[in-house]
């Protein structure tokens, strides 16, 4: 009996010895044999806002070459982190998928940066001092050419006038072009070179403004710019090189990690190709060619769609109507302050052709459109386009056309962009800016139909976001902020200015990743952070998603990973 009970017990301490002894040897084993999963970067520690429905929040993420291949849980990601990989630690920094300017001028951000910058400066007064200072350093006859003033927020509250500029540049032509591109003040000598006198009338789709007595006061609207603009000397290659790379360069440093241009020629695209051969695309571009020749040219050529997706053309930019501060914008009715209904710039008999040949070419529409009259003739004849080519008529069944501003909408046509499945390509920091005019120029009733955000997502509209530099400043921040708050960056807003339209922040970041892929038919590689797709990131920060507003545009970005490669780090 008792040697039964020890050979028992004996048994027992032999065989809890013997599963001991095998799971110390496998345990060993295993630690020996750990797998690593390849990666060349882990980003841990840190808040990641996916934008994916699935999983909307992670804590680290890994990418090999271009391609997310981990998003998840800090522990998780040890599998990653190792053999080369390169652990960077993120704590307190937040991560998003890659911000998207759906609507910007990139060469025009790049000469700001290298010219007389008129941007940000706060009075009339101030402009012209900055003029002056800028044309004394320049030998007579050469042109002064500047960008980037806006009257807006002038204690002045009015256009500039030629007699203003006369009186420090009568021995050189001066051109300054408003913010929005579509006006410029202009000089006594530069009248006197394009032949612009009492007796010139206005070219179509374009104004010269004249005072009371009929003379021109300097100031010329839409395509009445060309004017002058065309006895500019020609600039060179080297120039436009210089402002493409800077305009990528300044990008990058704001977080956007993809510009979407609103028009361009093939000679752009050309010099564009020339960068991305260099190693110097540091940042996604796709590109909308010009209306004119450009677009003839693409619908010859057709569509180029890049394997890297890191340059793509495949749009073209038309205008249906000029800008509200210079009361371009096409009207339906009158503006309050002015007798004008604004200007319609393009005509249906140059441009349905355009569109019905783009439909079936697979090239998508991409139309400035600001006035609620600019957006309903858009609209009008998209829908007589749609109509005019079958679909089995169609290289892409889904052409995905867009409106470029779509700020003053009628709710009739605001439903109507929904029927239609049209893109709202639509630049928040407009609404904050405008707010300071646009009231006077719509009056308060009509103003309740303008930069309409949240009915057209509530309707079920793609709204692509984007900023419009070098309209704007160009900080995705700026724009983010502009979405959620609907206020100016001092906390301003005015009377009747329907804060009711701004959107969530969960819309406004769709608004500037995953909205300007569908936009740009890249839903499906990027614009949220998956496994599987494209390693596109902005890190900023602070949490925007939940920060206070008014810090929001206080947070920088400290990294832009495009493609897979860190392209800026602060």
């Amino acid at each position: 009996m008792l040697f039964d009970r020890f050979d028992r017990n004996y048994t027992r301490r032999i065989g809890r010895f013997s599963v001991f002894l095998i799971l110390s040897l496998c345990i060993a084993s295993c630690s020996e044999n750990k797998v690593c999963k390849k990666a060349d970067v882990v980003l841990v520690n840190t808040t990641i806002y996916t934008v994916s429905e699935s999983k909307p929040k992670a804590e680290a993420l890994a990418f090999l070459g271009d391609t997310l291949v981990f998003v998840g849980s800090n522990e998780l990601s040890e599998e990653y982190q190792c053999g080369e990989a390169k652990i960077i630690d993120l704590e307190g920094s937040f991560v998003y998928p890659g911000f998207v300017d759906s609507h910007a001028h990139l060469k025009g951000i790049g000469t700001r940066e290298n010219s007389l910058n008129l941007q940000g400066i706060n009075s009339l007064k101030e402009m012209l001092t900055a003029v002056e200072i800028y044309s004394n350093g320049i030998e007579p006859g050469e042109w002064v050419v500047g960008r980037g003033w806006i009257e807006k927020v002038w204690p002045e509250k009015r256009f500039p006038t030629r007699y203003e500029l006369d009186r420090f540049s009568s021995d050189k032509p001066v051109m300054l072009e408003r913010a929005d591109g579509h006006a410029v003040v202009v000089n006594s000598l530069a009248l006197e070179l394009a032949g612009i006198s009492s007796e010139s009338t206005d070219p179509h789709g374009g104004r010269i403004e004249k005072d009371k007595n009929g003379q021109p006061t300097g100031m010329l609207i839409d395509r009445a710019t060309s004017l002058v603009e065309k006895l500019i000397p020609e600039r060179t290659k080297q120039e436009d090189k210089r402002d493409l790379k800077a305009g990528i360069d300044r990008n990058i440093s704001l977080g956007w990690t993809q510009v979407q241009i609103a028009g361009g020629t093939f000679s752009d695209i050309k010099i564009l190709e020339e960068i991305r051969e260099e190693g110097n695309l540091l940042q996604r571009v796709y590109f909308a060619v010009s209306a004119g020749k450009p677009a003839e040219t693409l619908l010859k050529v057709g569509s180029t769609l890049d394997p890297t997706n890191m340059l793509t053309i495949r749009g073209i930019k038309l205008y249906a109507d000029g800008a509200l501060g210079s009361r371009g914008a096409a009207l339906i009715e009158k503006y309050d302050d002015q007798e004008t209904k604004g200007l319609v710039i393009f005509t249906k008999e140059e441009t349905m052709p355009v569109l019905i040949e783009a439909l079936r070419k697979g090239i998508q529409i991409q139309t400035h459109a600001i006035g609620d009259m600019g957006n309903r003739l858009t609209l009008d004849w998209y829908e007589e386009a749609f109509s005019s080519v079958k679909k089995e008529e169609r290289q892409i069944v889904d052409p995905r056309w867009r409106i470029e501003h779509s700020q003053i909408i009628t709710e009739e046509d605001q439903a109507r962009f929904k029927d239609m499945e049209i893109i709202a390509s639509m630049q928040p920091s407009h609404a904050i800016g405008d707010l300071h005019f646009a009231p006077s120029r719509l009056g308060m009733e009509r103003v309740g139909n303008g930069y309409p955000w949240r009915n057209l997502i509530d309707l079920g509209v793609i709204i692509a976001g984007g900023s419009d530099a070098p309209v704007e400043i160009g900080d995705p921040l700026i724009e983010f902020y502009a979405a959620v708050a609907r206020k100016d960056l001092d906390g301003f807003y005015s009377k009747g200015w329907h804060l009711e339209q701004a959107v969530t922040r969960k819309e406004a970041l769709k608004m500037f990743t995953i909205w300007p892929a569908f936009a740009a038919f890249q839903e499906d590689i990027k614009g949220t952070i998956e496994v599987g797709k494209l390693a596109d990131l902005t890190v900023f920060s602070k949490d925007i998603m939940k920060v206070p507003e008014e810090e929001i545009i206080k947070t920088q970005a400290v990294m832009t990973i495009v493609n897979g490669q860190i392209v800026f780090e602060l």
